[in-house]
C-alpha cells in the first residue's frame, strides 16, 4: 500500500489541483447562417464554414 512519506500542505495540494478545472465547450458561428456550433463540427442546418456540406432534412434511415 502506498503511504506518503511526508504530509503534502493545502497549497501544494491546490498547486497540483489547479488544471483540473473544467473548461467551456469552445463554440463558433457560422458566417452564413448565424447558428451557434461546436468547432470543426457541422451545424444542425448542414452548413461547415459557410458552405452546405449536407442537405438539409435528409436523414439516412431506411
Amino acid at each position: 500500500m502506498a503511504v506518503q512519506k511526508s504530509k503534502v500542505s493545502r497549497s501544494r495540494r491546490g498547486q497540483r489541483r489547479s488544471h483540473d478545472a473544467l473548461t467551456s465547450k469552445a463554440l463558433s458561428q457560422d458566417p452564413i447562417t448565424g447558428e451557434t456550433h461546436l468547432r470543426h463540427h457541422v451545424t444542425p442546418d448542414g452548413f461547415f464554414k459557410g458552405r452546405q456540406i449536407v442537405a438539409a432534412g435528409v436523414s439516412d434511415e431506411d
